[in-house]
């Protein structure tokens, strides 16, 4: 059997997020394939889930270390002077450096769980090394400096966008194998990454709702749900943008409509946005959303920049709750426009379509029956771990 050793910038559990869940995934499947040993930074409150993930996990080893780096000016300054992004200097261990040194030449490859990771990588590792790119990072900062309000974060985010590109194609140039979202692989092939190299894949959700009966459309009610993680920028940004733009005209047409937010931590500005209206309900973590989707008659992921597979559009079609969202958030996903989901990039559109389905119920229940079907046919994790497997093995038995 071989041996792997998964690097990744955070603890992958709970798997309650996009990126988690699909780290989870490959950390459950990795371990039921080779000897695992995992390598990660301790961030937020993964200290307290560590013993859980032990018991979960199966792994040769775990190595990890706290790394407390908040966002900062201060520390955004310390990038610049080490010449590195903000997210590598923020997920920086000099110890947990030192220890993946002493234990790499152990193992017969090296998966890297997002680029921040990389710099973990020894630069004496004689032994395959493996790109996972959850998403092409320096096109969701080139998107944010293009659409965000803020002439100074524009242009932090420009800069940041430039050297995140060089980063992420330095590490695409040192790794044997890249994974990717197929459009995440395009941009990066456009900036300078080799095409031979990267190989498909996709950051899905929770297929277990797949198993649940058909939501009723008799059964809900005129709320539109968002979940998501609400101190990422790209979320925060899309549901402001809703919040300012979208939902007073939505809840002027129908004036019984609430939007619903699940996610622990909300930004102070999506405070702010739900103090003025108490029809903006800030739910906190919620950990079974199934009753949250059952009383839902629209699911509403706005992004205006990001990149990769959003988890949270498949989440919503896999329940088979209509959802809205835009080219962002459907980028990479083989999704008909009123059929699977509702793509939506303006005001006038977004407010159209969540019009239609409040009321529409026959087009309701075609787009929740067709974006569930597409979900199952075309989007699960077997197929998806199976083609990761064979990858690696090709790899592995090519260097031997």
């Amino acid at each position: 059997m071989p041996s792997i050793l998964f690097l990744t910038p955070e603890l992958p559990y709970p798997p309650h997020s996009g990126g988690r869940i699909k780290s989870w995934k490959l950390v459950e499947h990795l371990g039921a394939h080779a000897d695992l040993g995992l390598a990660c930074a301790l961030k937020g409150d993964d200290e307290a889930h560590v013993a859980d993930f032990r018991r979960q996990a199966r792994l040769a080893e775990l190595v990890s270390a706290p790394v407390k780096v908040p966002r900062t000016a201060r520390t955004l300054i310390a990038s610049y002077l080490r010449r590195i992004p903000l997210n590598v200097l923020r997920t920086r261990s000099e110890p947990l450096a030192r220890t993946i040194s002493a234990i790499a030449p152990r193992y017969d490859l090296i998966f890297c769980d997002h680029y921040e990771v990389f710099q973990y990588v020894p630069r004496d590792y004689a032994g395959p090394v493996v790109l996972h790119e959850h998403n092409a990072y320096f096109l969701m900062w080139k998107r944010y400096a293009e659409t965000g309000a803020n002439p100074a974060m524009r242009l932090a985010s420009h800069l940041e966008s430039l050297r995140v590109r060089r980063y992420e194609l330095a590490a695409c140039r040192r790794a044997d194998l890249v994974f990717a979202s197929p459009n995440d692989i395009d941009s990066l092939v456009e900036a300078g990454a080799d095409r031979a190299k990267c190989r498909v894949t996709y950051h899905l959700g929770d297929e277990t709702t797949l198993g649940r009966p058909p939501l009723d459309y008799a059964s809900t009610r005129p709320i539109l749900l968002y979940v998501g993680t609400l101190t990422w920028e790209a979320n925060v940004d899309g549901l402001l943008w809703f919040l300012e733009t979208v939902w007073p005209e939505v809840g002027r047409r129908h004036p019984d409509a609430r939007v619903q937010i699940a996610g622990r931590n909300p930004d102070p500005r999506l405070r702010r946005a739900a103090a003025a209206d108490p029809r903006i309900e800030l739910l906190g973590f919620v950990a079974d959303l199934e009753p949250l989707f059952q009383r839902s008659r629209v699911f509403i992921a706005p992004l205006r920049f990001g990149a990769g597979i959003k988890v949270k559009v498949l989440s919503g079609m896999g329940r088979g709750l209509p959802t809205v969202t835009t080219s962002v958030g459907s980028e990479g996903l083989e999704v008909e426009h009123m059929r699977h989901a509702a793509i939506a990039d303006t005001a006038p559109e977004t407010i159209a379509a969540i019009d239609t389905l409040l009321t529409d119920r026959a087009r309701w229940e075609a787009m929740a029956g067709a974006s569930r079907a597409l979900i199952e046919e075309s989007y699960s994790w077997g197929p998806l771990l199976r083609d990761m497997q064979r990858e690696l093995d090709t790899l592995l038995g090519g260097r031997r």
